[in-house]
C-alpha cells in the first residue's frame, strides 16, 4: 500500500507514522515528504504509483487549490482523501452543525470551493477544526508567554487532537467517498482550555483582556467573529472512528504526560485547518 500525501506537514506525518508501523509506503511533497512539488516528473510518477493519495494543502492567496489546479489530471487513484476545515460552515450563531450543513457562507469561500471540487472527485473530504498536539498547545503558549484569555461572551468553537486526526483518516480508507467531520466530543470557548492547561502546569492563568484591546490580527479577529459546533455522528457512525481523546482535558492530559518541557515552542499553539 503506498500513499502519495501534498503537503506532508504537522497533521500528515502523524498519519505517516501510524500507517509506517504497519508496513505502508507514505511519501509527499512538503517539509516531510522527499519530492518537491514543482517537480511535475516525480509527482506524476509518485502518483501512478500511488494507491492513495491525500491532499492536506490549502487554497492559495489567488484562491485556487494548487493540487488541483497543477496536478488534478493525474488523481486516478481509487482512494483519494482531502483535509479540508470547519471553516466552511462559517458563522453558526454557536450552534450544532453537521456534514448536511450548508457551506461557503464564512470567510473561507476557497476553501469551500476546493472542498466542493474535490468532492467531485470522489475523496473522502475530512473536515477539521482547530488541531492541537505535541508541540502546538496551551502549553506552549503559556510557556512562551504568549497565551492570552480574550472576553468573548458565547464564542465557542470545536478542535481535534492530531492523532485523532490520524485514526479519522486511517479509518476513512475503508469508508466510502463522502464528508466527515473529525472533531473532538465537547466544544469550548478558548479561555477554558488556557484554563485548564495552567492548572495542570501549577500556573496562574493570564488576566483577562477585552477582544477590542488585544490588537488581533484580520485572521484572528475573523476567527472570534465565527462561533460554531461541530457534530461528529457521522464519522462515528459511518467510518467506526472515535476521538481518543473526547475534550482538551484527556488531551492535555495526555500531553502533559508524554511531552517535555523543551518541546517545539516555536510552533503556533493552536492551528486551524488550514495551518496544518
Amino acid at each position: 500500500m503506498q500513499l502519495f500525501i501534498f503537503g506532508l506537514g504537522y497533521s500528515a506525518a502523524v498519519l505517516a507514522q501510524k500507517l509506517r508501523r504497519h508496513g505502508w509506503q507514505v511519501d509527499g511533497t512538503g517539509r516531510g515528504g522527499t519530492v518537491a512539488f514543482a517537480d511535475s516528473a516525480a509527482v506524476h510518477a509518485a502518483l501512478a504509483r500511488a494507491s492513495h493519495v491525500l491532499s492536506s494543502v490549502p487554497p492559495g492567496h489567488d484562491g485556487a487549490d494548487p493540487v488541483l489546479m497543477h496536478y488534478g489530471a493525474a488523481l486516478r487513484s481509487p482512494w483519494i482523501g482531502y483535509l479540508s476545515s470547519t471553516g466552511v460552515y462559517g458563522d453558526c450563531g454557536g450552534a450544532w452543525v453537521d456534514e448536511t450543513a450548508t457551506i461557503g457562507s464564512g470567510r473561507r469561500t476557497a476553501r469551500s470551493d476546493a472542498d466542493l471540487a474535490w468532492q467531485a472527485l470522489g475523496a473522502r473530504v475530512f473536515r477539521l477544526p482547530g488541531i492541537y498536539g505535541a508541540g502546538r498547545s496551551a502549553f506552549d503558549r503559556l510557556r512562551d508567554g504568549t497565551a492570552r484569555r480574550l472576553i468573548a461572551p458565547r464564542q465557542v468553537f470545536s478542535r481535534v487532537h492530531v492523532d485523532d486526526i490520524a485514526t479519522g483518516v486511517i479509518a476513512g480508507l475503508a469508508a466510502p467517498p463522502g464528508v466527515y467531520n473529525i472533531a473532538d466530543d465537547e466544544p469550548s470557548d478558548a479561555n477554558a482550555v488556557i484554563e485548564e492547561a495552567a492548572r495542570l502546569l501549577g500556573l496562574a492563568p493570564p488576566p483577562l483582556i477585552a477582544l477590542d484591546a488585544a490588537n488581533l490580527s484580520p485572521m484572528a479577529r475573523g476567527f472570534y467573529a465565527e462561533n460554531r459546533r461541530i457534530a461528529n455522528g457521522k464519522a462515528r457512525r459511518v467510518l467506526g472512528w472515535r476521538p481518543r481523546f473526547r475534550s482538551y482535558r484527556e488531551g492535555l492530559r495526555d500531553l502533559k504526560a508524554t511531552t517535555s518541557p523543551t518541546s517545539d515552542s516555536a510552533a503556533p499553539a493552536i492551528l486551524n485547518a488550514d495551518q496544518r
